[in-house]
């Protein structure tokens, strides 16, 4: 989730913001009604770091109840483990002090419905690992099969003349990640090889099968950026999937190109790489939706996307609007963290032109924002249109030593209520 998206600057979204959806006359501030409070999602992205203990659950859930939030996205895949029980992955390393019956994810899911929440699993789809420290247990994804990692085009040659098992992979890869650590978050697993979909649709398949979740949020749908994935594997089928519609020469050609350039077919076919791998992350997407609604029918799936689906398809190469328009996701949640108030009523604007009839629940980057200026958001996202607002994120918001202790407390009495009580305590 960690995203620094910039702001939607597309003219037809300035308009809605400008025009359509404004409302003459209102006061700086817009409480919801009674209808709203039974209808609006009031979510809080939470941390894998507060499932760590039962005390800490508790007190999670205490709080959501106490200031009026309705629904958690509770992360239970971050970097490739689990913060539950009997996973396709390796327990995470944070639990590893508890009890091994402790099971984060069903003792928030019983205290959760108990106080009246929606419990949503957050699952960080391809960002599997951190680089600046790999993971301890060895039979984590990265260890087990690396080649399934996504490659960077920058050191794709490289990697490509070296074996995936070899003890020099993981470790180039993840050298050249960390200085890049300001723009790539870590390692990530690519969609494009068919067995490394296999894998991941099966960790979906198990929560959803053994947990009754309410939903299912992913997070990371996407690649780094477009100069990824330019593994091997990848390149092997994007070779496979394109050779039937080339001519006998041509297919010569890039053969005979390819025994010194491993990027042949792509540097070749531009047009058809790109629109590969985006097609490749929009299968995944498909049969994790499939996956998801065969088990658990009810249960929503959610999406955290870059606000700007334009920006998204072309950087990201993360089509999170067609994905909206057709279906394959419930709710869209765009990642607005603009700390201008007119940018995030752009990025808010411009994602509920893109989702066209689904749902959008505006993310709100909380950790960068006073009280007031998040719920100058809140209204902000109602106004606009959005289905439900989710603050980034309950952990930053209660532990952060410049956040005040009340923070919560504050948005609650002023989005959540009407009329509000005086505000105090904000910054």
């Amino acid at each position: 989730m960690n995203f620094n998206g910039g702001c939607v600057r597309a003219a037809a979204a300035l308009a809605i913001v400008i025009g359509v959806y404004a409302f003459p006359g209102s006061s700086t501030r817009t409480f919801a009604s009674s209808e709203a409070a039974t209808t609006e999602t009031r979510a809080l992205w939470v941390q894998r770091g507060s499932l760590a203990t039962p005390q800490s659950i508790a007190t999670l859930v205490k709080s959501a109840r106490d200031h009026g939030f309705n629904t958690l996205l509770v992360q239970v895949r971050g970097r490739g483990d689990a913060y539950y029980l009997g996973g396709v992955e390796p327990r995470a390393t944070e639990l590893l002090h508890q009890p091994d019956d402790f099971d984060p994810f069903a003792t928030v899911l019983d205290a959760g419905h108990a106080a009246g929440l929606r419990i949503h699993a957050w699952i960080n789809l391809n960002l599997i690992s951190s680089a600046a420290e790999l993971p301890s247990a060895r039979e984590h994804l990265i260890y087990r099969h690396p080649a399934w990692l996504m490659v960077p085009r920058d050191i794709g040659q490289q990697l490509g003349s070296l074996e995936p098992e070899s003890p020099g992979y993981v470790g180039t890869l993840a050298r050249w990640t960390r200085t890049h650590s300001a723009e790539i978050e870590g390692l990530y697993v690519s969609p494009i090889v068919p067995e490394a979909a296999e894998y991941t649709e099966a960790v979906v398949r198990d929560i959803v099968r053994r947990y009754r979740v309410d939903g299912i949020h992913f997070d990371y749908a996407r690649y780094p950026n477009d100069r990824f994935d330019y593994s091997r594997a990848a390149i092997r089928e994007f070779r496979a999937s394109v050779r039937g519609q080339l001519s006998e020469s041509s297919r010569g050609a890039l053969d005979a190109q390819e025994q010194d350039d491993l990027f042949a077919y792509p540097d070749s076919l531009p047009d058809q790489w790109r629109e590969f791998r985006s097609s490749r992350m929009t299968a995944l997407m498909t049969r994790l939706h499939t996956t998801v609604k065969r088990e658990r029918p009810d249960a929503l799936v959610s999406v955290a996307v870059v606000p700007d689906a334009r920006e998204a398809e072309r950087h990201r190469l993360q089509s999170w609007g067609a994905w909206a328009q057709t279906g394959l996701v419930d709710a869209v949640c765009p990642m607005a963290y603009a700390t201008e108030a007119s940018q995030f009523a752009e990025q808010i604007a411009g994602a509920r032109a893109a989702a066209g009839p689904r749902p959008i629940w505006a993310g709100i980057g909380s950790y960068r924002l006073s009280a007031t200026e998040t719920i100058d958001n809140i209204v902000t996202a109602r106004r606009l249109g959005a289905d439900g607002i989710v603050l980034f994120s309950y952990d930053n918001l209660i532990k952060t030593p410049q956040t005040p202790s009340d923070y919560l407390a504050v948005v609650a009495r002023a989005a959540f209520t009407s009329p509000p009580p005086p505000i105090a305590g904000s910054r």
